[in-house]
């Protein structure tokens, strides 16, 4: 023990012979191992449950299963604690490589192939649901990014676009946690609710694959949705989906653009105020959907990629689960499922009518 000012400190033991220097590296791995191993835990839970109900996305089961978790006595006290960083690690980090991975999902020939009458279908879809459902958020006093964030998910492709925005927004966990809850809750209304309205609506089976793939959020509830039907809609909802799904890029550069305007930094790496226009995983996003389109990749390594893909974005949503404090969240809980089952009911219309429109 040595003084130093009065105080006692302890000195600096000498590294064990032969062993490598700590890095700062390191100890970060350390802190983080523990949350990564819960959320590949929590991966296996929603894996079982989806093999239980096939009717359960994973990915659903997995934001459920993180937000149980984290109001579970015996983990609560884990998860704030020692398993909180590896947890954000895989809300944040994994998050951007499925979505960089999504972008294997997505061919321009696909896109084209749905004709211009539908691409401009969808623009006015997703234009309509992000603009009204973040300026309601915001005359709903939601705090934070939760208006922008929540209006994200909706408009493009539910918790996928929340963690992307996110990231390129440097926007407190808190928010893009509550943001997915909610869109998670009532994209699982819709999966439910949607299939029922199949015959009263009088849509054909491709009319309502396009429906479904217009106003469902996230690409599992879309598929769970829309399968009901048959393959023709599910073929159908798929493909407007996707296309949902490409606009997450131009979104994201029009996000940065806007944050230097104004001067803010991102959590994406780039200077303080200067955030790069792409950040590398929406470039790697875009970089996997030309070489889908090439047709270069077999069908194996496709799926083998999906696969990948799910379960990153599975460990993702986990951890944003794991950081949703109901306590917190009931402060504004009247607003926030006020914003949710407006914005539900405003993508349900207009994709819709857009459908019809379009027949």
């Amino acid at each position: 023990m040595a003084l130093v000012g009065g105080r006692a400190r302890p000195s600096a033991r000498p590294a064990a012979p032969g062993a490598p220097p700590a890095t700062p590296a390191a100890g970060a791995a350390g802190a983080a191992w523990p949350g990564l191993a819960l959320a590949v835990a929590g991966v296996a839970a929603a894996w079982l449950v989806h093999r239980a109900l096939p009717a359960v996305p994973m990915l659903t089961a997995a934001v459920v299963l993180g937000l149980a978790a984290a109001h579970t006595p015996w983990l609560r006290t884990r998860i704030r604690g020692r398993c909180r960083a590896g947890l954000s690690v895989a809300a944040k980090r994994l998050m951007r490589l499925g979505v960089v991975l999504l972008g294997l999902k997505l061919s321009l020939s696909d896109v084209l192939g749905l004709g211009w009458s539908t691409v401009a279908m969808v623009l006015a879809v997703v234009a309509a649901t992000l603009g009204g459902t973040w300026w309601l958020g915001r005359r709903l006093g939601l705090p934070g990014d939760q208006p922008l964030l929540i209006a994200t998910g909706y408009a493009i492709c539910g918790a996928s676009a929340i963690g992307a925005v996110a990231a390129v927004h440097d926007s407190d966990e808190d928010d893009a946690a509550t943001s997915v809850a909610l869109v998670t809750l009532c994209g699982t209304l819709a999966m439910a609710v949607l299939p029922l309205l199949h015959g009263p609506l009088g849509l054909t089976d491709a009319q309502f694959g396009r429906w479904v793939g217009a106003g469902v959020h996230d690409v599992g509830q879309v598929v769970a949705a829309a399968q009901t039907a048959g393959p023709a809609a599910l073929g159908e909802a798929v493909l407007v989906k996707l296309m949902r799904v490409a606009l997450l890029a131009p979104l994201v550069a029009a996000l940065v653009v806007a944050a230097r305007r104004r001067g803010r930094g991102a959590a994406a790496g780039g200077r303080a105020g200067r955030p790069p226009l792409v950040p590398l995983f929406v470039a790697g996003f875009l970089a996997m959907v030309v070489v889908r389109t090439t047709g270069l990749l077999p069908e194996p390594v496709l799926a083998s990629a999906g696969t990948a893909q799910e379960l990153l974005l599975a460990a993702a949503l986990f951890g944003l689960g794991s950081a949703v404090h109901l306590p917190t969240l009931s402060r504004t809980g009247a607003r926030v499922a006020a914003l949710g089952l407006t914005a539900w009911a405003l993508i349900a219309a207009a994709s819709y009518a857009g459908v019809l429109l379009t027949a």
